[in-house]
């Protein structure tokens, strides 16, 4: 598929998803993430966050959330702005992967583009088998339709064996309620 053909050039309105997540100093680097991602994306909705343990090292647990924007930015300029952020809060680009990690944004879906681009496969494929970013994207998207099973985020999240990952949820704003 064409990039021009697949929507990730930019243009149109587009909704995009994202997970965020941080194991290292996280209601920190969380807040400052999402200071990031407004300044970017001022109609961002945020998922409430959750703590959970890591998966595929031993480390401290992390906090996730999801966020869902509009915008008409590329693919390409989606992640040029949340590599941004990621750096801003101390992420370092070849930090190992299976790691504690001070930030981390990955984009779930980039409206209904499928493919693998530089940066991004879309949709991201283990979202849908990681309790920590389906559980808080079906909250704030539940309608949202998985663009190759057709299948929306809230069926997802219902059929989903929740027992096997359990979420926490946290409060990242001490004020919250």
């Amino acid at each position: 598929m064409s990039a021009a053909a697949s929507g990730v050039e930019g243009g149109s309105p587009v909704t995009v998803y994202v997970s965020a997540g941080s194991n290292v100093a996280p209601v920190e680097s969380l807040l400052k993430a999402l200071d990031g991602v407004r300044a970017a994306f001022p109609d961002v909705v945020v998922s409430p966050a959750y703590a959970n343990t890591a998966i595929g090292f031993t480390g401290p647990d992390f906090i996730n959330l999801a966020l869902a924007f509009t915008t008409d930015r590329s693919l390409a300029g989606v992640l040029e702005v949340l590599h941004s952020i990621e750096e801003d809060c101390g992420r370092g680009r070849t930090d190992p992967k299976w790691a504690p990690r001070r930030m981390d944004l990955d984009v779930l879906m980039y409206g209904a583009v499928v493919g693998t681009f530089p940066g991004a496969t879309l949709p991201r494929p283990d979202f849908v088998r990681r309790a920590f970013m389906l559980g808080p994207l079906a909250e704030i998207a539940p309608d949202a339709v998985h663009p190759t099973l057709g299948i929306t985020m809230g069926r997802l999240w219902s059929d989903f064996d929740q027992s096997a990952h359990r979420l926490r949820r946290v409060e990242l704003d001490p004020g919250a309620g």
